[in-house]
């Protein structure tokens, strides 16, 4: 199993054995907003932890991290374009798989132009993206923001998180891959699973999105239990936990 969307920095060492003794061999981090960003030096210091001392506790527990880097909408700094002339370099470091977390949250104008220019970057490079959407409002920029990523990048690059039934009539309409979050603020694993089987499991990917909001570092094995318990077969369970992220991300088996 892989977590397919967390935020490593803001959770406790112990997390990390929790999840490994569980069975999830992988994480993917992702770039976020535990600061006030005020500037790209704050952002920058924040890229530096999620490279170098996350991973370093994870793996002590056995747990393989990669890493996603971008601006959050919730973290844009006053000089954005320091970070972004920056990005293609930081994409370099072995351990980055994809941007992100980016994308809209109130759906302004300069998050627009920040996600535009991430997502030319990602699309310039073969990178997959992280795309975050809304807590609240959640119906109302979600479409704007596949306004974005239309004619920006392949919407088969672009994993777009959060979703729950309030958009995902329009999202399966698009190739985007659609991040489950089972959460207790967001999905339990009873509706991921009817969302599950009301549209099949080959463009959905589970996650805890595990940060300093109330989080469960073990959804994504509680929901495949709820799977195995509900008799969807083993490949639609390997799928939704582990393969179509691997996929996405071009990561090997552990």
């Amino acid at each position: 199993m892989i977590d397919s969307h967390i935020h490593a920095d803001t959770r406790p060492f112990e997390d990390f054995e929790l999840m490994a003794v569980s069975g999830i061999e992988g994480a993917l981090t992702c770039a976020h907003d535990p600061l006030e960003m005020t500037s790209s030096d704050v952002v920058m210091a924040h890229f530096r932890r999620l490279l170098t001392v996350d991973p370093e506790r994870a793996a002590r527990n056995g747990l393989k991290l990669y890493t996603a880097l971008g601006i959050h909408p919730r973290a844009i700094p006053r000089d954005p374009e320091r970070v972004i002339e920056k990005l293609p370099d930081l994409l370099k470091n072995p351990s980055v798989v994809a941007v992100g977390e980016v994308g809209l949250d109130s759906g302004s104008e300069i998050e627009k132009d920040v996600f535009k220019s991430q997502l030319k970057v990602a699309e310039e490079l073969g990178y997959p993206v992280i795309v975050h959407t809304p807590r609240r409002g959640k119906a109302d920029v979600t479409p704007q923001i596949m306004d974005v990523i239309d004619g920006t990048i392949d919407e088969s690059m672009v994993v777009v998180e959060h979703v729950n039934m309030e958009v995902l009539p329009e999202l399966v309409e698009t190739e985007c891959m659609l991040g489950l979050t089972v959460q207790p603020e967001k999905l339990t694993p009873e509706e991921a699973v009817e969302i599950l089987r009301e549209y099949g499991t080959e463009r959905f990917v589970l996650n805890s999105d595990m940060s300093s909001a109330p989080s469960d570092p073990l959804s994504v094995p509680r929901t495949v239990q709820r799977m195995k318990m509900e008799g969807f077969s083993r490949s639609d369970i390997r799928r939704v936990s582990d393969g179509n992220i691997r996929d996405l991300l071009k990561i090997s088996p552990i």
